[in-house]
């Protein structure tokens, strides 16, 4: 096999990185391509260059002329000889850090079935958890389920120490390839499930894309995606777990899926797994898809679309579904930080709008304002300030003298929004730290004029989702 260094030297030579793909391809190709259409790439590949070639063997997985592959290429151990065609054997992505992921060459239709133990490759929900991750620097991280590896990718640059798990073994083979490709030394890669690998330790940072798909138990069979545990158990036992892994003011942060179940409350059930944990949580649904709509993503994600046991197994999976008043499935975020708080705060909201990336920038912000307005003992005491790049939009008649409605919205962070009456909307404008909350409600009071004087507790949630900092 020919040394990683050198193969890692022709990719970056070529052009093989994530802004010479995408010179490369240009937008029409691009966007084709995020739809499985790869008529546009072959025409933008056609030429045989070096990164055409690179482009069409690891990204688009076809095969290319034997003469057109050089001998890093041919002696990586990541490619086949069919006849006078080089085939690789391996998905080889150029990642944003400027490393590489490699993982098992990706399905499409007319594929042959997936190994049971196939390794995915980076996409959209691997981005989603580098984002949501907290950018600051720690000790010691997990990346628990590592799959291709790449969290390790993002977590290199701010981690003193990173072990990473996975239940697979081949996962953990292509992993350390991926680090290995991408200048990654020094992770402590282990095999085994959950958290066994790393029993009695603690983390500063733990991450984890896991298997949380929600499929019938008894099919557990891709160990990427399926848990084999029963309805959405798995994320609710990983969730349960993880504080006795964390480090005092240690953070975790995951992907999940949840169960909607007929006659019961979302925000209950999530809540719930968290509750009981000592620790601050936030938890952050992103979609919600119908039974029929989450099966049928998942059947394409294994390119079962026209095989012979697709409609038996979407039949299935909706039964399954049914027998339990599944109504709907909700995908998101769940973060938990090891406050060493004898009361902890869980908050547990539905964000569907665009928010400012990455989240891990500023998410320790919201975790504190979450616990400073669950925890304020004495808010007319407070001092409080304006959140920056607050707007105040109103609505109302023309010529009438008072609004229809205020509309305070963040243009920074989650980007939330929040109607509030004539006071609050002061409040915003005047609020600097200066002077304590009371009085300075007392003083709203007066000039607006309604004789009525506000309680000081219904800006708590107006704190809590960072309108006002403390």
């Amino acid at each position: 096999m020919v040394s990683v260094e050198r193969l890692r030297h022709h990719l970056l030579e070529s052009g093989y990185t994530i802004d010479g793909v995408r010179d490369r391809l240009g937008a029409m190709a691009a966007s084709a391509l995020a739809r499985e259409e790869l008529v546009p790439t072959l025409r933008a590949t056609a030429d045989g260059d070096p990164l055409a070639t690179l482009i069409r063997l690891w990204w688009l997985g076809v095969p290319v002329p034997a003469k057109s592959v050089p001998a890093e290429v041919l002696e990586s151990g990541l490619v086949s000889a069919d006849g006078d065609q080089i085939r690789a054997t391996v998905h080889l992505q150029p990642w944003e850090t400027g490393g590489y992921v490699v993982s098992d060459r990706k399905v499409r239709p007319g594929d042959p079935a997936l190994r049971p133990d196939h390794v995915v490759g980076a996409g959209g929900a691997s981005a989603n958890l580098a984002q949501l991750a907290t950018s600051r620097a720690v000790p010691r991280a997990l990346d628990l389920g590592t799959g291709c590896g790449v969290q390790v990718l993002h977590l290199a640059g701010r981690a003193e120490q990173i072990v990473a798990t996975d239940l697979n073994p081949r996962a953990v083979e292509l992993a350390r390839l991926s680090w290995e490709l991408s200048g990654v030394t020094g992770v402590d890669a282990r095999v085994g499930s959950m958290f066994e690998p790393v029993e009695h330790e603690l983390f500063d940072l733990v991450v984890s894309n896991p298997p949380f798909v929600i499929a019938p138990g008894a099919e557990r069979t891709l160990t990427y995606r399926e848990s084999g545990g029963d309805g959405d158990d798995f994320c609710r036992d990983l969730v349960r777990r993880t504080p006795r892994h964390l480090a005092p003011d240690g953070q975790a942060h995951f992907l999940a899926n949840w169960l909607h179940v007929e006659g019961e409350d979302w925000h209950d059930r999530v809540g719930g797994w968290l509750r009981e944990t000592g620790c601050d949580a936030w938890v952050v649904q992103r979609d919600v898809q119908d039974p029929a709509e989450y099966v049928e993503l998942w059947l394409r994600d294994a390119a079962e679309q026209g095989t012979k046991g697709y409609t038996d197994h979407y039949d299935r999976w909706l039964a399954w579904f049914d027998e339990r008043k599944v109504e709907g499935i909700g995908f998101g975020w769940i973060t938990m930080r090891n406050s060493g708080t004898l009361d902890p705060v869980v908050r547990v909201e539905h964000l569907s709008h665009q928010v400012v990336l990455p989240v891990g920038d500023y998410v320790d912000d919201v975790l504190d304002s979450i616990a400073a307005a669950h925890r304020a003992a004495d808010l007319d005491a407070a001092l409080l300030r304006t959140a920056e790049g607050l707007l105040d939009e109103r609505v109302g008649l023309p010529g009438a003298e008072d609004p229809i409605r205020i509309v305070l919205r963040q243009t920074q962070g989650l980007r939330r929004s929040r109607e509030v009456g004539t006071v609050e909307a002061a409040l915003a404008g005047v609020c600097d730290g200066e002077l304590a909350l009371g009085p300075l409600l007392n003083v709203i009071a007066e000039l607006v004029g309604d004789g009525e004087i506000p309680n000081a507790d219904a800006v708590r949630p107006l704190i809590a989702e960072g309108f006002f900092l403390l």
